[in-house]
């Protein structure tokens, strides 16, 4: 159920190598998660690919290194690289008012006060611009304010279901971006960083902007050109076995089932694609995705993205004044309870981007974004490392729960060179 390799150019130790495996171990023998998958790379060679426990626990199905994941959140980076390439084709500029392509949020009115009255607004002093999409600061999202629920409920299939969100409707994508309209913003544009909502515009603007489905577009733009064979809003039949049963922990810590291959959600084309959440993937498949990123956005001779275009997505974007907001606790990955989101990491375009070391690592420049169903990957550029951890507990983001912090720990003190 388990295996270890390494090579030495990666210049990660062997016998340290094996700690991050009984690591993961521990989780999987004392019932936190089922399985786990984990994938490194350094200086471009594989340095060990771990499985360990189930990929159903029920049914005794073992973890294996097809097993294909829901990746959640890891979705927006791979949509946001998406709508780059748009940039790098100048079929739209970062800083584009987004009114052509998206009037329903054309002329956009701001609360107030975010947990006051919608009705109390007033216009939006600029429009908002791809650059505001691509850095989650258009004025609305995740995070509290008064029209919460609402936002919320705007969550799509199969998602909301797994999220067990209230009220959920569900929409095709211009009804999605009618109903949004309807809302003002909670925030001027550039003003706040807020969560999701952003990433679910972008899909909907790429589809528009090309004319293609978002899935048609993905698939043509970067899962074919890198080799992203099992990377897609749906899974078909003929991969339903490799596909992870989702579980949620109960109030007593046990494993439950939330989203199981047989009766999955993701059977089906999705009436709104989820470019916030909405893909799964394989280790390999994401794995092949950061190591582009990695190496400035060229993989095995394919080049997706432009140097200048990658280290633009790795800046961080977020002024002195939002470093000191945070829409939820990400906290324990810098093992530092009482630091805040921001404190150590900045924002880019859909990525985090480390701005401060702490402890073993990532190093400074590092990047990377979650999914809160237990997957996370990093791109480390000073190491010239990347890594991948993915296993499928609802609400379990790595970003900040122990096994992120246990991952990146035993990914460092692995280096020896």
């Amino acid at each position: 159920m388990q295996k270890t390799s390494m090579t030495r150019r990666s210049g990660m130790g062997s016998e340290r190598l094996r700690r991050l495996n009984r690591v993961l171990q521990g989780y999987v023998e004392r019932g936190e998660v089922a399985g786990i998958v984990a994938l490194v790379h350094r200086h471009n060679e594989e340095a060990t690919i771990e499985t360990v426990g189930w990929q159903d626990k029920e049914a005794q199905t073992p973890m294996q290194r097809k097993t294909i994941f829901r990746i959640a959140s890891m979705t927006k980076p791979i949509a946001v690289a998406a709508a780059l390439t748009l940039v790098e084709e100048g079929r739209i500029r970062l800083y584009d008012s987004l009114d052509t392509w998206l009037p329903e949020l054309a002329h956009p009115m701001v609360m107030r006060d975010p947990n006051g009255s919608p009705n109390n607004i007033y216009p939006a002093p600029r429009p908002i611009t791809l650059h505001d999409l691509l850095t989650y600061r258009i004025g609305t999202g995740w995070g509290a304010s008064s029209l919460r629920s609402r936002i919320f409920a705007m969550q799509p299939s199969p998602l909301a279901e797994t999220f067990q969100i209230p009220n959920a409707e569900q929409l095709a994508p211009d009804a999605w971006m009618a109903r949004l309209g309807e809302l003002p913003l909670l925030y001027e544009p550039g003003a706040r960083w807020l969560y999701h909502i952003a990433v679910e515009i972008l899909g909907v603007l790429i589809a528009r902007i090309t004319g293609k489905p978002l899935e048609t577009f993905l698939r043509e733009g970067l899962f074919e050109p890198l080799g992203m064979v099992d990377t897609s809003f749906v899974v078909p039949q003929d991969k339903r076995n490799r596909l992870a049963t989702l579980y949620a922990l109960t109030p007593t810590g046990e494993l439950t089932v939330r989203d199981h291959p047989s009766t999955t959600g993701w059977a089906n084309e999705p009436l709104f694609p989820s470019a916030g959440g909405g893909l799964v993937s394989t280790v390999d498949d994401f794995q092949r995705f950061g190591r582009m990123l990695l190496n400035k956005g060229e993989l095995d001779g394919v080049r997706l993205l432009s140097r200048k275009t990658v280290e633009a997505m790795t800046t961080d974007y977020l002024t002195s004044e939002q470093h000191t907001h945070a829409s939820f606790a990400f906290d324990r990955v810098d093992a530092d309870p009482s630091a805040s989101m921001w404190d150590n990491w900045g924002f880019g375009y859909g990525v985090a981007v480390r701005t401060k070391r702490i402890g073993l690592g990532p190093s400074v420049g590092s990047f990377y974004w979650p999914g809160a169903y237990g997957t996370t990957w990093i791109a480390d550029p000073q190491e010239d490392l990347t890594a991948t951890l993915l296993f499928q507990v609802v609400g379990a983001n790595p970003f900040y729960t122990r096994i992120g912090e246990d991952f990146l720990a035993m990914l460092y003190q692995a280096i020896v060179d």
